[in-house]
Order: structure tokens, then sequence, then C-alpha cells
């Protein structure tokens, strides 16, 4: 019930497409004729794919890329020095504050 079961259809040919079994095996189809002995069904060899790169690049995808890039490069270099800003400015505050604290205290313990 749960496992569907892919019908066999017919080509406009004629020829009846094979079912596939659930381990990957072919199941060839009965014909009622005769054989033609012209080999349709013999794989025909496949020609060599032409060698060329995938992806063609012109001179205005370079510019994109590069430019695309070095506005990548800037924005993650203004967030990472804004980044070690916020820790120099909170380090030298809590600094500060310790010395007032340090002196107060200090301050503090001498008139007693």
């Amino acid at each position: 019930m749960l496992r569907p079961r892919v019908p066999v259809n017919e080509k406009p040919t004629g020829e009846i497409i094979p079912t596939i079994t659930t381990l990957g095996a072919v199941v060839p189809h009965e014909s009622g004729q005769a054989p033609c002995g012209c080999q349709h069904h013999a794989l025909a060899p496949i020609a060599p794919a032409a060698s060329r790169p995938a992806v063609q690049v012109t001179p205005g995808t370079v510019i994109a890329l590069v430019g695309g890039g070095t506005a990548v490069v800037l924005v993650v270099g203004a967030v990472l020095v804004s980044m070690l800003l916020a820790v120099a400015i909170t380090g030298a505050s809590v600094a500060v504050c310790a010395v007032v604290l340090r002196s107060l205290l200090a301050s503090d313990a001498k008139r007693r």
C-alpha cells in the first residue's frame, strides 16, 4: 500500500516501456511481435562533449566580480574594525572606572 507501482506505459510507436523493480533491475517487456532485427534497442555511441568552460567569462563579468568582492571585503572589514573599536572603548572605560574606584577606596582608608 505504501509502495507505489509505476504502470507500464505505451509509447506512441507501440513499444512498451519496461517497468523498474524496487531493486533497480529492469523487467523486460513481453511483445507479441516478431523481432525486426534493426537493432533499435542497442545503445548508440555517444559523441564526446566539446571541451569548453561551462561559464563564459567576459570583461563585464570580471569587473562585476572584482567590484562585488571589493564591496564584500570593505563591508566585512568595517564590521570587524567597529567590533574591535567597541571592545577597546569598553576596556578603556572599565580601566578608568577601576582607577577611580581604587582612588576612592584608598582615600577613604587614609581618612580613618
